[in-house]
């Protein structure tokens, strides 16, 4: 049991795909990786896990919950690098599960001037023991894969699940993008649902991949292949609460169909607004409101010497808009040379649209939204990418519902 306090806080983090700072030189090579790492930051996420733990230190949330893709691409440098961060926690527990990028990922790289080299990957073996103080934390694991199952307080458990698909071995092969918790994990998954049961413990899941599809237009890859057997398992015993990951985007879908568990996924930690899940536990509910870390509190005085570190906020978003608007606006150049307005106008907002997507911010009146469908530049987008109508129109929503807060009732 991490904690005996009835309430009690833990926060939630995804997608934090760390690069140790070993593995590269800031050379040629690297930048290159940056420059297509689809508006992840890679430079400089050392520095902010470590103000993320020190910020921890000051407010200790009984624990940390990471919901996969650790590591950029399953380097073991960079897995060992973020369980030697998070030591610096003094009463806060680390609590991990893989991502699909994590486990014998065949892109694992290092990069030194021009040139990328291959890196040490990791192995099932070596993730529990780079992560052996998550697993000491287990009062059950499960054999057939790297799930495991930690008591939090004396009323809530936690389901820590595995949803990827990996080999047995080093690979140069791209990593999976599809997941699923596979027949026999899923018997261990009943097997500590019905143990909770027994002992009037109310569950609560985590992993990777997604229980439901969050976006009705983008999900193949992201859902997990047997969701329909996951979600008949929380039907049976009543689990209210999921947390997942993989899409790199804020957002909350209460109970679907039979189902009646509302799940919550974490945007990317390393992108975006740097978004962070602060859950807090009490008897007979469960809050749930998603914050933007502020890494300026957090950093030394020298850190505040570096000009991008001391306005992280503005580069980070700054990263993510440039990435998306960059994509879309050199496929129209060619097409629309002579009004560069224009398709500066359609790079922005197409990178706005997927940004306020991201950080769950999507939600507006439906007047403004018609005045988005009804510009020049959202109307001649959806006529020269029509492949993005139907995903365009799924960013927004003019419902009242939140993605940034939610309130589970027992």
């Amino acid at each position: 049991m991490i904690t005996s306090d009835l309430n009690t806080e833990i926060w939630v983090i995804s997608d934090t795909h760390l690069i140790a700072d070993s593995l590269h030189d800031n050379g040629q090579a690297f930048s290159r990786m940056q420059k297509t790492s689809q508006g992840k930051d890679l430079y400089y996420q050392e520095t902010a896990l470590s103000t993320f733990c020190r910020m921890a230190e000051i407010k200790k949330p009984a624990a940390i919950i990471v919901t996969g893709d650790v590591t950029f691409n399953g380097e073991r440098v960079s897995a060992e690098r973020f369980a030697k961060i998070f030591t610096k926690l003094s009463t806060t527990k680390l609590l991990v599960v893989p991502g699909n990028h994590d486990i014998f990922d065949g892109w694992a790289r290092e990069f030194r001037g021009k040139k990328q080299f291959f890196a040490g990957e990791i192995s099932p073996r070596f993730w529990k023991n780079i992560f052996q103080k998550s697993y000491a934390l287990a009062d059950s694991v499960d054999y057939n894969s790297l799930a495991y199952a930690v008591q939090l307080n004396p009323i809530y458990y936690l389901l820590m699940l595995d949803s990827n698909y990996y080999g047995k071995e080093e690979t140069t092969e791209t990593p999976h993008t599809r997941g699923a918790i596979g027949k026999e994990q899923l018997k261990w998954v009943e097997e500590r649902l019905k143990y909770a049961s027994k002992n009037n413990l109310r569950p609560i899941i985590f992993m990777h991949h997604n229980l439901y599809a969050h976006n009705p237009a983008v999900n193949r890859g992201y859902v997990l292949d047997d969701a329909v057997e996951l979600r008949r398992l929380c039907s049976r015993y009543n689990v209210k609460l999921a947390y997942s990951g993989h899409i790199h985007a804020q957002n909350i879908m209460g109970p679907q169909d039979m189902t009646p568990t509302t799940e919550i996924v974490t945007s990317s930690f390393c992108s975006n607004d740097q978004g962070y899940g602060v859950t807090r536990i009490h008897s007979h509910h469960i809050t749930y409101v998603r914050k933007e870390f502020n890494m300026h509190k957090y950093l030394t005085e020298e850190e505040k010497q570096n000009y991008t570190l001391d306005h992280f906020d503005n580069y980070l978003e700054n990263l993510q808009l440039g990435t998306i608007a960059a994509d879309l606006m050199q496929s129209d150049l060619k097409k629309y040379h002579n009004n560069l307005d224009l398709i500066r106008k359609m790079g922005k907002l197409f990178a706005k649209m997927n940004y306020n997507f991201y950080t769950g911010h999507n939600h507006l009146k439906a007047q403004e939204l018609n005045n988005i469908h009804a510009s020049q530049e959202y109307q001649t987008l959806i006529k020269q990418h029509p492949e993005y109508r139907i995903y365009l129109k799924t960013l927004y929503d003019t419902s009242d519902h939140s993605n940034l807060q939610v309130k589970i009732t027992y």
